[in-house]
């Protein structure tokens, strides 16, 4: 049946999804969906928009490696029989304010998330010329700080493999775009 319209052939089916997680594989996965969402939007607009073709390069890079990475949490978290939202109820404690980094534990929405206020949104679709670059960039390095740090949360306190192994790629893929970001910046002047 793999292929056929309506099916999945994502890799991430209840069957080749690890069972084992604890909460803050729940919610790392339900935060960093938000999280990616935003980067997503906030990428689709630079991509559109932007004036450096690097820069549009980069917000069509960001959209391809986290629109599946979305699609990949809420495949374990449907696998795992966890609410996909924050605001479902889960059948798991939440981990604890401490354990989070610092992170706002109320209901996470793209617009409570680091770069992405709705002020932030406002000025990146407000900007023109290289104004959408330096605003895109300078947005987008506090929000891949906000998924590093929430990544290593999820190294520090979390259970399921595939989880961990997102998380560390998260902090490795995303502290090299934060780098290339600041010298794409630098050389704005």
């Amino acid at each position: 049946m793999s292929g056929m319209p309506g099916t999945s052939t994502s890799p991430s089916t209840s069957s080749s999804v690890s069972a084992k997680h604890n909460a803050q594989d729940v919610t790392f996965a339900q935060m960093m969906i938000v999280h990616h969402q935003g980067a997503v939007q906030m990428a689709q607009i630079a991509a559109s928009k932007a004036a450096m073709p690097d820069v549009r390069q980069l917000a069509d890079k960001i959209q391809k490696a986290q629109s599946p990475e979305i699609d990949e949490m809420t495949g374990w978290l449907r696998a795992w029989r966890e609410p996909v939202s924050m605001s479902e109820p889960s059948s798991m404690p939440m981990p604890s304010d401490s354990s989070m980094g610092g992170m706002d534990m109320s209901e996470p929405t793209a617009s409570s998330m680091p770069g992405m206020t709705p002020e932030d949104m406002k000025s990146l679709e407000a900007a023109t010329g290289m104004g959408v670059d330096k605003t895109f960039l300078t947005l987008m390095i506090e929000h891949h700080k906000g998924a590093t740090q929430m990544a290593q949360t999820e190294i520090s306190n979390g259970q399921n493999t595939q989880a961990l192994r997102l998380a560390h790629s998260i902090v490795e893929s995303q502290t090299k775009e934060i780098q290339t970001m600041q010298s794409m910046l630098q050389s704005m002047g």
